[in-house]
């Protein structure tokens, strides 16, 4: 009589690099030294004004489970680099994916609690807290693991993308997804936002951890940063008077397929129901106010 054996904690993460020479070589030691999973890393460079590519080549000639995607596409920003790694990497063999991004430190047990939690708690897919930190040395925990609601996918995000890894088969399906609505999806500006939404609309289970797993690391070059300080809200507040998250909503929205008999996005219905469009309860009202004011 045979055993069926267990199936192995592989797992692929998705690197997405561009102008981060400074940065990369701790980002993907952090990656090389987790524990307890076999990691096998795929690295895809936008067109780079510094050594990016370079970096990428020589950890690519030196170690075998890291592979680097052809070079010379400009995707003009992390979201289609993301999607481009989704779309041309064959994922299918491993347990799980993992979405990295180039300038972080990774815990250790990043990837192993990641797995650990996605398989007993029967979840999909795993996003974590993270804790931002700056050149001067100061750091702050960043929150996302506040309580999931009806609608707060369409909304906002599961959390930093750098946080994501993917039970195989779900990023399959959203893999098959891209394939079929390339244009429309490379239109969303959030590549984690997107996900978020994509796996929440066809019911996938998601867990956020409060747990923070990587140190999320802030400079002038984020594309995105950790949303917090005067000048983040600032910016924030601009997007939503010149209508640009209504617009990313939007696009959720239509590309999410959710039923416009149970959702509408007309003013009327969102004020009803601001509380479940946004986990944190300061954002909430923060969204009520914009709606309240026509600023949404």
């Amino acid at each position: 009589m045979t055993t069926q054996k267990e199936p192995t904690k592989d797992i692929a993460v998705l690197c997405a690099t561009y102008d981060g020479a400074e940065y990369l070589d701790q980002q993907l030691l952090s990656i090389k030294k987790q524990i307890n999973v076999s990691v096998d890393i795929y690295l895809s460079a936008d067109i780079s004004s510094d050594s990016t590519y370079d970096i990428c080549q020589q950890w690519a000639f030196k170690n075998k489970n890291i592979t680097l995607l052809q070079y010379g596409e400009t995707f003009g920003g992390a979201a289609k680099n993301f999607y481009r790694l989704i779309r041309d990497v064959d994922f299918s063999c491993y347990s799980y994916v993992a979405l990295s991004d180039q300038d972080d430190i990774w815990f250790r047990d990043k990837l192993f609690r990641a797995i650990s939690s996605i398989e007993e708690r029967k979840v999909d897919v795993y996003s974590s807290n993270v804790i931002a930190f700056w050149s001067d040395g100061s750091q702050k925990v960043i929150i996302k693991s506040q309580p999931q609601t009806d609608y707060d996918f369409l909304f906002e995000g599961g959390g930093p993308g750098c946080t994501f890894v993917f039970e195989c088969s779900t990023l399959m399906l959203f893999k098959l997804y891209l394939l079929e609505h390339q244009t429309e999806v490379n239109d969303v500006v959030f590549h984690d936002w997107m996900l978020y939404a994509f796996c929440r609309s066809i019911g996938k289970k998601w867990f956020i951890d409060p747990e923070p797993g990587m140190l999320y690391r802030q400079h002038s070059s984020n594309q995105f940063g950790s949303n917090s300080g005067r000048k983040a809200l600032s910016t924030r507040l601009s997007m939503v008077k010149g209508k640009w998250y209504r617009q990313e909503v939007e696009k959720i929205f239509t590309l999410s397929g959710v039923s416009q008999t149970k959702f509408s996005l007309n003013r009327p219905f969102l004020i009803l129901n601001f509380w479940k469009l946004r986990r944190g309860i300061w954002s909430k009202f923060v969204l009520l106010t914009f709606l309240l004011f026509g600023l949404f």
